[in-house]
């Protein structure tokens, strides 16, 4: 679909695929975790599509699995759309996914700012494709009629309404539905324009990027989408968007696969400040070289975060390479402690920096006293009904490791648990501890990076220990250390919070809040 295929590459891929499958015939979406449905779809697909036959020995067990978890109709609708381009799948039988969404205006009630930022950017070239509704015939060995359950039968493809009448899931289903129906008959009046307006609005964020969102999906479906609409192969977007698609691929001598994105900014200003914490002395050349690079990397133009924060002005950082229309509070709080490991020759450099990421974090904090990720306030919890949103990442809410992180940033540059903005934090930190004095950890796994991040904020923001819920917290810690000393947990926790802190240990899990403080092991 988009170009030649290396036969080479897609042999490699097709080994990476098969020495990842699991006992049970299907393959996961992490290491060690249960076979997911979207996952083993998509891994058995593209066994077929590399030449793989279905009477091949690892595909008669994944073709079990798959019917044992409700076969092809129970993927995400991402994959569904993917299978969709290949007529695998009916586009009928889809959610819809409009452009038209594009043309809601940000004060409306559900507009593409209203859903997280790496959610919009892969939605919004999709959207494209959904209109242009791509097709690749392919031979019939390469297909998976035999993945639905009872045979292909469109009336068992299209989701099902809930069974509670009056719910947000039947009304985003029956505008879903009225959407397909104006498909149907053509009714689009308004389809050019947004057309137009989504590609307008991808291209603007191919600048200063390492394509789309710098992130993987988003990437490739802005080469289809590009295609879609009539771009050639050898256009200068498609040729640069192909670039760094390729980019993310990872090619050894016997595998080939593909990583969502790269993390140089996050990993490097990690590595700054453990050397720091290591006792590196901050005048060291490496430490100011690996200061400069961080500090040249800081985002001087608003993106996307600046529609629900109007009065901020830039200054955070972001995790890849280049990706300036998306810089995050997360990474923007650890490049501000990492600097504050380092004694820059240009000082007044290095505080201005710094105190312009500061004014940057804390024009992010969302009415709740938290801190999310890439925007403000972007928690509209309802629109995690909306039928195209079943990859639940729809949305971007306020978490407590990074409000932890960036307690423990604020007490490092002079603030102090007096700071309005910090009171606020305080009380949302207390208002998400659980029960039993964990905290859900979003953006690590899980309760114990929660929780040790928390712990690490609360300390350095110079919360007493010996408040109760700092100490539930240290003893929940304490209840889960494992018998050899160390702390792990499984991605599992995020589907059952009964095997929160649960795992074989791991150092990073080990290290998190080891700092040698009486509230926190």
């Amino acid at each position: 679909m988009l170009g030649d295929v290396n036969p080479e590459r897609l042999a490699k891929a097709a080994r990476y695929i098969l020495r990842h499958q699991n006992e049970d015939g299907g393959w996961s979406i992490y290491r060690g975790g249960p076979s997911n449905i979207s996952a083993s779809v998509k891994s058995y697909f593209g066994l077929k599509l590399a030449g793989y036959p279905a009477e091949h020995p690892a595909m008669e067990p994944a073709r079990k699995k798959i019917l044992k978890l409700g076969g092809v109709t129970e993927v995400n609708t991402f994959t569904k759309l993917y299978l969709c381009f290949f007529g695998q799948y009916d586009y009928d039988a889809c959610p819809a996914i409009p452009p038209e969404i594009v043309l809601f205006p940000n004060w409306f009630w559900f507009n593409i700012y209203e859903i997280s930022s790496w959610s919009r950017a892969i939605l919004v070239p999709l959207s494209i494709c959904y209109a242009k509704k791509p097709f690749k015939k392919l031979p019939d060995e390469m297909g998976i009629e035999e993945l639905f359950v009872g045979g292909r039968d469109r009336s068992r493809m299209h989701l099902h309404w809930s069974k509670k009448k009056v719910s947000w899931r039947n009304f985003f289903l029956l505008v879903d539905r009225m959407v397909h129906a104006f498909e149907r008959v053509h009714i689009r009046p308004l389809r050019s324009v947004a057309l137009k307006k989504a590609e307008k609005w991808m291209l603007e964020r191919f600048e200063m990027s390492d394509g789309l969102a710098a992130i993987f999906p988003s990437i490739m479906n802005s080469v289809i989408a590009m295609r879609c609409l009539g771009y050639s192969v050898d256009d200068p977007q498609v040729i640069r968007a192909m670039d760094e698609f390729e980019k993310l691929g990872i090619e050894e001598a016997d595998t080939f696969r593909m990583q969502p994105c790269v993390s140089p900014v996050w990993d490097t200003a990690y590595a700054l400040f453990a050397l720091g914490e290591a006792g590196v002395a901050a005048s060291d050349p490496r430490m100011v070289r690996c200061a400069d690079w961080l500090l040249q990397k800081q985002v001087r133009k608003a993106g996307d975060w600046k529609v629900k924060n109007p009065e901020g002005q830039p200054g955070g950082w972001y995790f890849e390479f280049n990706n300036e229309f998306y810089p995050d509070v997360d990474d923007s709080a650890q490049v501000c402690l990492a600097l504050s490991r380092v004694e820059h020759p240009n000082g007044r450099y290095q505080r201005e920096s710094v105190q312009r990421a500061i004014d940057w974090i804390l024009s992010m904090q969302c009415r709740n006293g938290g801190w999310a990720s890439f925007d403000k306030d972007n928690d509209r919890m309802v629109f995690q009904y909306v039928p195209f949103a079943d990859h639940n990442a729809m949305l971007d809410p306020a978490t407590v490791d990074i409000t932890g992180r960036i307690l423990e940033m604020l007490a490092t540059y002079g603030y102090d648990k007096n700071h309005k903005a910090v009171k606020k934090a305080i009380e949302f930190l207390r208002s998400e501890q659980g029960p039993d004095g964990s905290w859900f950890g979003r953006w690590g796994v899980n309760y114990i990076y929660g929780t040790a991040l928390v712990l690490r904020g609360l300390e350095a923001i110079g919360v007493d220990h010996h408040e109760p819920y700092v100490q539930q917290a240290a003893e929940w810690l304490r209840m889960v250390q494992n018998s050899d000393g160390g702390w792990g947990e499984s991605c599992l926790s995020y589907d059952d919070p009964n095997t929160k802190g649960l795992g074989e240990s791991t150092r990073f899990a080990d290290c998190l809040g080891c700092d040698g403080t009486d509230g926190r092991q």
